[in-house]
């Protein structure tokens, strides 16, 4: 039987993977590092030890790189670290999947602000419906503490600057780019880890488990996205990532034991299907592009 009956299974396989390896390393950090670290510490080893694997697969010192060029990747980076530190901070008091869901927000806005047909207001709609479910706005609809809230509003609006200066930096080799872009992010959160865990740190079951936490939750899903990126257009893979809230949630659900109510069920479920529903038009009103890889090469 040929493969090519297949192949249209991969990009699909390899987002799964993504988002399954990514709620993995983020479950499995609350529940080892966060009682050893705190958030900060557990941000520090992850985007720490993800920066240095990726230094040293990519080695991006091979290339060269423009004045403008650095200035945009060190704040693509920068924003890359805040946002892991937002989200991180969130975690300590809201449970996982509705962290994503709130931070989802974030990239959705991007889409949506650059959108003007009348149907991206039903998209609009949907969103927020599904934050006002989730937020804790002065009723008994939810009792979700405000400083996690805000904590993963603000991991939003950094994820939001994430996306639009990894635009400007998209001329660049994804390794290139990414590499040196969690640089950054290390050189932003590693002092603030440092700050508040201090030489715990350097303990030994705090060093592998970090190790552990950044290769299955960064190296992994990155290399993933970029296996699906080259078969997919964006539109198609912001439609097929929109699943990372649900599955946070069941695997939050499985391995922490966080239980959500049905109304915040249904409010990750409209904030994914005004992500998907985006996406979808998005690509619908695109003209099919020319034939090319979706990462620079």
């Amino acid at each position: 039987m040929p493969l090519r009956r297949y192949a249209s299974f991969v990009p699909l396989l390899a987002i799964l993977g993504s988002v399954t390896c990514l709620g993995l390393g983020t479950s499995w950090a609350k529940h080892s590092l966060f009682p050893l670290v705190g958030a900060q510490g557990t941000t520090a080893v992850r985007v720490g030890f993800s920066a240095l694997l990726l230094l040293l697969f990519w080695r991006p010192w091979r290339w060269q790189l423009s004045r403008a060029d650095l200035r945009t990747v060190a704040l693509y980076g920068a924003a890359l670290g805040l946002t892991n530190l937002c989200f991180y901070m969130a975690l300590r008091t809201i449970p996982f999947g509705i962290a994503v869901a709130i931070e989802f927000s974030g990239p959705l806005a991007v889409a949506l602000v650059a959108s003007r047909r009348p149907l991206d207001f039903v998209w609009v709609a949907l969103a927020v419906a599904g934050l006002g479910l989730l937020l804790p706005l002065g009723h008994d609809i939810s009792n979700l503490d405000p400083a996690g809230v805000l904590f993963a509003l603000a991991a939003a609006v950094c994820w939001a600057s994430y996306i639009l200066f990894g635009k400007r930096a998209s001329h660049l080799h994804a390794g290139h780019s990414v590499s040196l872009g969690l640089t950054m992010a290390a050189l932003v959160v590693v002092p603030v880890g440092v700050a508040h865990s201090g030489a715990a740190l350097l303990a030994p079951v705090v060093l592998a488990t970090g190790l552990g936490v950044a290769l299955v939750s960064s190296a992994i899903p990155i290399s993933l996205e970029m296996v699906a990126l080259k078969r997919l257009t964006p539109q198609a893979f912001g439609i097929m990532s929109s699943m990372e809230p649900a599955v946070a949630a069941m695997l939050a659900f499985i391995l922490l034991d966080e239980r959500l109510d049905a109304p915040q069920w249904l409010a990750i479920g409209m904030i994914m299907a005004a992500s998907m529903g985006s996406s979808y038009m998005a690509q619908r009103m695109k003209k099919p592009p020319a034939r090319q890889s979706a990462l620079p090469s």
